[in-house]
């Protein structure tokens, strides 16, 4: 049993709490039952496992895994209520490619927990990929991992500049209404950051630019509503 806040099993859990870590290191840590059952059932085997010593939980899954002193495993926690397993993943073993035939390809989404929840959306509404440009939020992030609801294991994602398929494009205001829209048997929606939307750039090089009708007064929606509406739609034209 791991006693010492020294040991280096628990340094590594601390490391990826930073992204700059989880980018060096290809690793990125979970906690909880649930976040670390999904990663099991979606066929990942973890680098390693921490387990509370006096609340273990999923030992008969993870033969290999530690017992931790109750006090260290509440000192690594970000959790309100301290996990009972935490357990570290590769980076390379999460799902990738743009086979589904719908996407959503996120420009510089910077909230982990909007980039989380639409990877959760994209498992739900799906089957769908996310695409992830530069300066979008790491989807490994505690807070990211945490509102994915463990899809982050089943999700395929692939960089922004890799993505294929008809580009469309949603705006705040001034798009065709997307109920209007032609939808092909393929579709990427493409999504810009809260605040900045989508660069003029980016808005150029998409085949069509649509937007969600909003009841007079508002200003816009959440990035993550707003990608649920479209994947609904999407699915609800192939249903």
């Amino acid at each position: 049993m791991i006693t010492s806040a020294a040991n280096p099993r628990l340094k590594l859990v601390r490391k990826l709490s930073a992204r700059r870590q989880r980018d060096k290191l290809g690793l990125f840590a979970c906690e909880g039952e649930d976040l670390v059952g999904a990663g099991l059932d979606a066929g990942l085997q973890p680098v390693d496992v921490l387990v509370d010593a006096e609340r273990p939980i999923l030992v008969e899954r993870l033969p290999r895994a530690e017992l931790v002193a109750p006090e260290l495993m509440a000192e690594l926690s970000a959790l309100a209520h301290p996990a009972r397993v935490i357990a570290v993943f590769r980076r390379a073993d999460l799902p990738l490619g743009v086979d589904p035939p719908v996407g959503l390809a996120l420009w510089h989404v910077g909230d982990p927990g909007n980039v989380g929840t639409l990877v959760r959306t994209a498992d739900a509404l799906g089957p769908a990929f996310v695409a992830l440009s530069p300066g979008c939020a790491d989807p490994t992030s505690p807070k990211a991992l945490r509102a994915s609801m463990g899809a982050v294991f089943r999700v395929p994602q692939v960089p922004f500049d890799e993505a294929r398929g008809p580009r469309i494009g949603l705006l705040p205001h001034g798009g065709r209404p997307l109920a209007e829209l032609e939808l092909g048997e393929r579709a990427m929606f493409v999504l810009g950051a809260e605040r900045g939307g989508l660069s003029e750039d980016v808005a150029v090089s998409c085949d069509e630019l649509a937007s969600i009708p909003l009841a007079e007064g508002a200003e816009s929606l959440n990035v993550a509503v707003a990608g649920a509406i479209a994947l609904y739609e999407f699915s609800r034209r192939g249903a």
